[in-house]
């Protein structure tokens, strides 16, 4: 059985989680989906929805097999239980797939890396956008 790996905020969902999920369950048998913590979300602004309240709503897809938060201490600790054959990143996450490698390599995991493509089909394809989208509609309002 071959067990694939995403990961990510998920924070408001969209078309584009859709698609990685549904692409990354597609590459195994069994996807296991790892929802980041908030205090190691270092590259973008922090969520808006709880970590756990994310992780519920990614644990009711039916393309996920399980769920879990990540550690808040290092993002390579729940590899150890998880073993992925696979592990699929998202095509705007911020991982290197040769430097993931590497680390992965080092702490002894030999999994494949694969690149999810991109979802064309939406516009708004991105937490970040329907955030900025949602203030400048409140904007707008708030201006007439």
């Amino acid at each position: 059985m071959k067990r694939v790996l995403a990961t990510g905020t998920f924070d408001i969902l969209h078309p584009g989680h859709i698609h990685y999920l549904t692409q990354a369950k597609k590459l195994g048998d069994e996807l296991v989906v790892i929802v980041a913590r908030d205090c190691m979300i270092k590259h973008k602004p922090k969520p808006i929805i709880p970590e756990k309240q994310r992780a519920m709503i990614i644990s009711q897809m039916k393309m996920v097999d399980n769920v879990i938060v990540g550690s808040d201490k290092d993002i390579f600790e729940p590899l150890k239980s998880i073993n992925p054959d696979i592990i699929a990143l998202g095509y705007d996450q911020h991982f290197n797939p040769s430097k993931l490698k590497e680390e992965l390599d080092e702490r002894g995991f030999n999994p494949k890396i694969v690149r999810i493509t991109k979802f064309e089909e939406c516009d708004m394809c991105s937490s970040g956008d329907i955030i900025k989208r949602i203030i400048k509609i409140s904007q707008h309002k708030k201006s007439r």
